[in-house]
């Protein structure tokens, strides 16, 4: 903090639409002109953009280097699943970053969560942040797509640092898939398909339990550089990956919420009327997975039996992943089915 670099700051906002020095705030109409009628120009008269149901609509559009250094949304409530979140480098062509909204902040079903770790933070009332440094050397594009049956008002802030960027700094990533159910005793793919160089920063899921019972048994697999049948990293189970134990349980019988730096499960709904439903991240800062030509990342849906044999499961299992990583990378798959039922 007490080093003065070759760096300046910006930011972008509905209220500085291109970042342009000495232009915030300068719009002299917008959508809250009305409430801004007896003030005038620089009194908030465009705090927020509108989305129409079905275009991307670009929020921020930039020219490099430079760095990405926070991301903030106000939450639209009732549309974290029906917003889609792309991130494109340098004038790639698939993005490097295609995610739910609500996933790619913690909060996949489409209920407000507190969030409290390292790279995310979640506030009251859905104050939604990232803190991913995102390098560019070029240019940067982030875009929302509105899949809402109607306009949605989102309020964003991106703030970006332009400076040189090292020539050893990778790209920021993030996949989003689904299993929709898991298929029978075949994992969940969290990410496959990687090719190349990088490291891997973090997971986030949203798990809905199709079943009573424990379902967290199953464990999550690392396949680096060209591991086939057996992975080089295997964990113990679900809860453990998460950093929790014994099922999540504290007290006896009830699940415990939690939310530190790098590690939580900040999210669980429960009730008689819907299956219940679970929100957990891990964030591999500390301890990166490296990898130096390909990465596969899965995770295993399973229970127990009443004999005390595991039970494979039919969950609804969302993950999104993050990593970092050289260009160029592999085109992501069809989102498909995103909505929350």
């Amino acid at each position: 903090m007490w080093r003065i670099r070759d760096a300046v700051t910006r930011s972008v906002s509905a209220e500085n639409p291109t970042g342009e020095p000495g232009r915030g705030g300068a719009a002299l109409d917008g959508p809250n002109a009305s409430a801004a009628w007896d003030l005038g120009q620089g009194w908030k008269l465009s705090p927020y953009a509108v989305l129409a149901p079905g275009a991307p609509q670009v929020i921020a559009d930039l020219t490099g280097p430079g760095t990405v250094q926070h991301i903030w949304f106000a939450r639209p409530p009732g549309a974290d699943r029906s917003l889609v979140l792309r991130m494109y480098w340098d004038g790639e062509e698939h993005p490097s970053v295609e995610v739910p909204f609500g996933d790619f902040f913690c909060s996949g079903w489409n209920v407000p969560t507190l969030v409290n770790s390292f790279p995310v933070a979640v506030n009251p009332n859905g104050g939604y942040n990232s803190y991913w440094p995102m390098p560019f050397r070029q240019a940067a594009r982030i875009e929302v797509e509105s899949r809402h049956h109607t306009p949605v008002n989102l309020y964003y802030q991106v703030t970006y640092e332009l400076s040189p960027v090292p020539d050893d700094a990778a790209y920021f990533h993030a996949s989003w898939r689904r299993s929709h159910p898991t298929a029978w005793a075949e994992p969940h793919v969290i990410l496959d398909g990687v090719r190349g160089r990088g490291h891997y920063v973090g997971t986030y899921l949203a798990w809905q339990a199709n079943s009573a019972g424990w379902w967290g048994e199953g464990e999550v697999k690392f396949y680096l550089d060209g591991d086939i049948e057996f992975p080089t990293i295997c964990g113990t189970g679900t809860e453990d990956y998460f950093g929790g134990a014994w099922s999540f349980e504290q007290p006896a019988g009830a699940y415990r919420e939690y939310s530190t730096p790098f590690l939580g499960m900040p999210q669980v709904i429960t009730g008689s009327h819907t299956p219940n439903r679970f929100g957990m991240y891990r964030w591999h800062i500390p301890d990166p997975i490296h990898f130096r030509s390909d990465l596969r990342v899965t995770v295993q849906a399973l229970g127990w039996r009443p004999d005390g044999r595991y039970l494979p499961l039919r969950d609804d299992i969302s993950s999104t992943a993050f990593w970092y990583q050289r260009e160029p990378h592999a085109p992501y798959p069809e989102l498909g089915d995103i909505e929350v039922v």
